[in-house]
């Protein structure tokens, strides 16, 4: 039953490694930022222990896991001191079977309030701040989503599922764009252990720029030496991400859950824990402490790279660094509420920032 999905999923990977010298890197990374302060606390190792209306984010065969009722989840988060601003909002809604799931998810990241400073200077040289004016750079995607059991015994489980992404962009005035996307999961549950195989971007994910510049703007940029660009597209490359999780129970009230994720890059030479021209390997670790299923503590590190070392004033020595978050979550009758407070650099230049998201069970009303 899964050769079929997992052997496509995996052609449809390599196929793309013939054509990577066209793709641009970190193209689209604010669909990388993540989903739900859960996941978040956990350093972003999440693929394989997601079970709701985030899986449409993390792994969209777990979407299969949201059975009976319908679940949504709604997160906010600021950035650099309130510069930038993220928000995401998801439904998962399951067909009357239980065999599968379908999800819709928003994500937006915009920094607004940009100062277009671009006739400050009056032809005689003079400043004006009056021609001063704002704008905002906003990014947009759309996630369709589903999720489809294939096989349930005794033992395990095994789902699959897929995204189409509608990407928007858009620059003030000035630049906008559309992109599309598709990616590909698949997830092998038993009662206590998962292992999951997301391909993002499996058919690449394509933006379309095409601008648009007022007669005046144009000669303010011709002045200025600026090029004037008329379109352009960006690529954005496939990449893998292998997860596993295990769940120890403690007794009938403690349960731990570690999960770790790789994800896997063929874009060229990154810098991560494994870096080379093949292939890039970042991984995430997480860990969440439950108790009764109604309290959780969580932890996590992820974004391994190597970086000059701040009592180094030559600039010659390098250091491991990396990505530390904690959180906790608990659970209100229908409503789970969760927390990470995650660090933004890495654990020597602190620059953190608290995340909440919220979670909505639609338990239906049981029949008289």
């Amino acid at each position: 039953m899964i050769g079929k999905p997992f052997f496509l999923t995996v052609s449809l990977l390599l196929l793309q490694t013939a054509v990577f010298s066209q793709f641009r890197k970190y193209s689209n990374e604010f669909l990388n930022i993540g989903a739900g302060a859960r996941a978040l606390a956990m350093g972003g190792a999440q693929s394989s222990s997601v079970s709701d209306a985030t899986s449409g984010y993390w792994n969209p065969a777990a979407l299969s896991l949201v059975k009976n009722d319908a679940t949504a989840s709604i997160m906010h988060a600021d950035y650099f001191a309130g510069i930038a601003k993220y928000d995401y909002a998801s439904v998962a809604l399951p067909a009357k079977d239980n065999k599968r799931t379908l999800g819709f998810s928003l994500l937006r990241f915009a920094v607004d309030d940009i100062p277009n400073t671009l006739f400050l200077v009056e032809p005689d040289g003079s400043l004006n701040y009056n021609n001063i004016s704002s704008f905002s750079s906003a990014d947009y995607a759309f996630l369709f989503s589903f999720g489809q059991l294939l096989r349930s015994d005794e033992k395990k489980t095994i789902s699959f599922g897929g995204n189409a992404k509608v990407i928007h962009r858009k620059v003030g005035s000035f630049a906008k764009a559309w992109g599309f996307g598709i990616d590909a999961a698949l997830l092998i549950k038993s009662d206590k252990w998962r292992a999951s195989i997301v391909a993002k971007d499996v058919t690449s994910t394509f933006n379309a720029w095409s601008f648009s510049f007022t007669d005046r703007e144009k000669e303010a940029l011709y002045l200025t030496q600026n090029a004037i660009p008329v379109r352009s597209t960006e690529m954005t490359a496939p990449r893998l991400s292998l997860g596993g999780c295990y769940r120890f129970i403690i007794n009938d009230k403690i349960n731990l859950q570690p999960e770790a994720n790789l994800d896997l890059t063929f874009d060229g030479k990154r810098n991560t824990l494994i870096s080379s021209k093949a292939v890039s390997i970042d991984p995430r670790i997480g860990l969440e402490a439950g108790y009764k299923g109604l309290f959780f503590v969580r932890a996590g590190i992820n974004n391994f790279q190597r970086a000059l070392a701040d009592s180094d004033t030559l600039n010659q020595k390098k250091v491991w660094i990396y990505q530390p978050s904690l959180g906790a979550g608990f659970v209100v009758k229908n409503v789970t509420i969760d927390y990470a407070f995650t660090n933004l650099a890495n654990q020597e230049n602190p620059l953190y920032t608290h995340v909440f998201s919220l979670k909505l069970n639609f338990v239906k009303k049981q029949e008289q």
